[in-house]
């Protein structure tokens, strides 16, 4: 695909970066409304899966959408998905009881996995090696901008008009996307009859679904020993050698097998499935820490973990200079030795930690993911040609969205046991509210040993969170090592 002139090029970057605003601020304003959602519709036990419902078909379908991208242009499937997503939108807001929230939750993950899968398709498609790192920073600002306006915006419209307007907001948003991408993204297709692999499709879809499903349940909603988890994961291991041999067999397989044998697509997805991981930490048990074992508020506590969006776009925008010079594997080896400076960081420093030391942390952490992430997107994306792009990209992208869900699980078992742990030890007795240790902090009539003893088991766990960010940073510098220094050209193979 031929650049566009740099005034359409312009318009087409505003339409991806409002599609992007789309899913980032569905993700972190959702989050500051939450309990104004559930004193409304009810459903206390269930409101996890608003998130979770999300999540899922989100992630599962993000394979699945940059192989149709491929197949029928990105511009059908990106409008395809954002238009879903408003549809659903609407639907949410007119949510009748968690239910039906969860529902269309759910199919607005199904817009989402379009998003995902081809906004920086599309960004690869019409911009140059030389300056897609500055236009990932772009993008990747969106997030960081989300982090920040999306808990002030949720807070507002519940305040004085009503939390269903977290989800009408998104219509004129995405109605501006849809008009901008229809009348400036021009695309030539080679006029062929697609092959689709339904079967293979289905199975991926699938397996990926129960997987997610028994990531983001097991240890919370049922026992990881228990006979749901079992089942889940039993299923998962054989619907998973199902789909590897129906993919091999398969004429145009959504997963070309070669991902799976080449060095620099293999090394840079264990990477982002560990950048994934390690993201996590900080994004679920920071606010908590902060909050419990720092007595900071919450707008203050949401600040610090926000902070870290001023680290990755301007990183991920500089590292094109790097890349360019010392190649694209080098550049994430930066990007993730950073990282392990910052988890390493944490742990040397004695609690409690001071505030401006939490903030440079999270600052140090972007920097560190904004040098890995653009090159390794980058890099795979010049492995092929137009015709794979969406499917390198998509699966890519895939492997961080399912890192995070890994990431949320095993911090999850992490923290529970070593709070778990310490408080046993320090045979303190209390009440924990329903599991709400900041509520209990905040009551009036615990004594300074209880609140003490709470404080520093949480702080014992948060260190125990780093102590796995920093093992799983290691071990995705050793699979940064896979890819070789020159990213070696597929188009002529595939």
């Amino acid at each position: 695909m031929t650049q566009p002139p740099v005034l359409k090029r312009n318009w087409i970057l505003a339409a991806l970066m409002l599609t992007m605003m789309l899913a980032a601020m569905d993700v972190t304003i959702i989050s500051t409304v939450i309990p104004q959602i559930v004193e409304d519709l009810g459903g206390f036990n269930k409101f996890s899966w608003v998130f979770s419902s999300y999540l899922l078909i989100q992630t599962a379908t993000i394979p699945l959408y940059g192989k149709l991208a491929d197949l029928y242009g990105r511009k059908k499937v990106l409008i395809f998905g954002i238009f879903v997503f408003l549809l659903a939108s609407a639907a949410a807001a007119l949510s009748w009881n968690i239910d039906a929230l969860i529902f269309f939750r759910g199919v607005q993950g199904l817009g989402a996995g379009s998003i995902m899968a081809t906004v920086n398709t599309i960004a690869g498609d019409i911009y140059t090696v030389e300056e897609r790192a500055k236009i990932q920073g772009w993008l990747s600002s969106i997030w960081g901008i989300s982090a920040i306006v999306g808990p002030a915006l949720g807070g507002a419209l519940v305040k004085y008009v009503s939390w269903r307007w977290i989800f009408y907001i998104n219509i004129p948003l995405g109605a501006v996307a849809i008009f901008l991408l229809y009348y400036f993204l021009k695309e030539q297709l080679n006029v062929q009859k697609p092959k689709i692999d339904y079967l293979g499709a289905v199975l991926i879809f699938v397996t990926l679904s129960l997987f997610i499903t028994f990531l983001l349940n097991g240890g919370r909603v049922w026992d990881w020993n228990s006979i749901p988890s079992i089942t889940l994961i039993i299923l998962t291991f054989l619907l998973a050698y199902l789909t590897i041999k129906v993919e091999r067999r398969a004429e145009a397989p959504i997963i070309p097998l070669w991902m799976w044998t080449n060095r620099s697509f293999l090394g840079s997805n264990l990477a982002m499935l560990g950048m994934g991981i390690i993201m996590m930490g900080p994004q679920t048990y920071l606010p908590t820490f902060t909050q419990a074992s720092l007595g900071l508020e919450v707008v203050l506590s949401g600040l610090i973990l926000a902070s870290m969006s001023i680290g990755w776009p301007t990183a991920s925008a500089l590292s094109g200079k790097f890349y360019l010079n010392i190649g694209f594997r080098n550049t994430a080896m930066i990007g993730i030795v950073i990282v392990i400076l910052a988890c390493a960081n944490f742990l040397l420093v004695s609690w409690p930690q001071p505030t401006y030391f939490l903030v440079l942390n999270q600052v140090m952490l972007g920097a560190g993911f904004g040098l890995m992430s653009t090159p390794i997107l980058v890099g795979v994306q010049t492995m092929v040609g137009w015709e794979q792009r969406g499917v390198v990209t998509g699966a890519t992208l895939f492997g961080r969205n399912l890192g995070q869900s890994i990431g949320a699980a095993v911090y999850g078992a992490i923290f529970n046991a070593s709070l778990t742990f310490k408080m046993k030890e320090s045979k303190v007795h209390f009440s924990d509210n329903g599991g709400n240790i900041i509520e209990t902090l905040h009551s009036t009539d615990i004594s300074a040993t209880v609140k003490e003893s709470i404080q520093l088991a949480i702080n014992f766990s948060f260190r125990h969170i780093y102590v796995g960010m920093l093992i799983i940073a290691v071990l995705s510098f050793v699979a940064l090592n896979l890819m070789p220094k020159i990213t070696e050209k597929l188009e002529e193979k595939s």
